[in-house]
């Protein structure tokens, strides 16, 4: 099933411009509906391909939300447009990160998961930048706000993040330690971080670095796991471990073994 484009509004004063999100494809539960996760793509990508691999895991009480990323000049890409959760440059740990847009990505997922009846667990996970998003809303629920300073409206149970990093993650890191109240929620969100030692894309150490940036931060409830050989793509065995993961940290029942 899929749902069509949606836009949303983003800017800053004296100049505002419409984000079309792509289409959004929905994965139904096929057993009792206990969990809905959003899962984000990555650069270039859009959520039909997630959706078809997640459809094809063990865990029949989840409902999948793949929503696409809007199309957008990335100067990683030379200016390239492409579909994409916020601008990226450089994966510097400080370098310039587009605030505005990750934002706007962030708002849009948690509009996605706030329709979900008050009795499902709620959970966000990606691959590449697709998982950099994912991380920049756990880091949104801890502060139980946005960068723009709207409160964050979704109470996360899980957060997953697959060949991925933490966007700006300095600058993030010290948000939170500067908060006791952000600390205290993030030392209960269960984080799962995968990473390929081969990945020539995101490089491991980006990977790694932000794992240690988020669990000094307050992110006690963190997993990170490398994958000896793999590059930036996943493996039926990660997907194995992640299904397990999300099982086991949601309270799944019914999962296929």
């Amino acid at each position: 099933m899929s749902y069509p484009p949606h836009s949303m509004s983003s800017g800053s004063r004296g100049s505002r411009r419409t984000l079309e999100f792509g289409r959004t494809y929905v994965v139904r539960p096929k057993g009792r509906h206990q969990a809905t996760i959003v899962w984000l793509h990555g650069l270039g990508d859009n959520g039909s391909s997630w959706s078809q691999v997640l459809d094809s895991l063990p865990l029949p009480n989840i409902k999948w939300i793949c929503p696409t990323a809007p199309t957008r000049p990335v100067t990683l890409l030379g200016g390239f447009s492409c579909n994409a959760w916020f601008d990226v440059g450089d994966l510097a740990e400080d370098g310039p990160d587009d605030w505005e847009n990750l934002d706007a990505s962030a708002a849009h997922i948690a509009n996605l998961l706030s329709a979900e009846p008050a009795d499902v667990k709620v959970g966000i996970g990606g691959f590449s930048m697709g998982a950099a998003t994912a991380l920049y809303s756990a880091v949104c629920w801890a502060l139980g706000k946005y960068g723009n300073g709207y409160p964050y409206p979704v109470n996360l149970r899980a957060v997953m993040g697959l060949s991925g990093w933490l966007p700006a993650s300095r600058s993030l890191r010290s948000k939170i330690e500067g908060s006791s109240e952000a600390a205290r929620r993030a030392a209960f969100l269960p984080i799962l971080l995968y990473h390929g030692t081969c990945d020539d894309l995101v490089p491991y150490n980006y990977g790694e670095r932000s794992a240690r940036y988020l669990s000094s931060a307050g992110f006690r409830y963190l997993t990170f796991k490398s994958f000896d050989g793999i590059g930036h793509y996943t493996v039926p065995r990660e997907m194995s471990d992640l299904s397990n993961w999300i099982a086991a940290r949601l309270g799944l029942e019914g999962s296929r073994s």
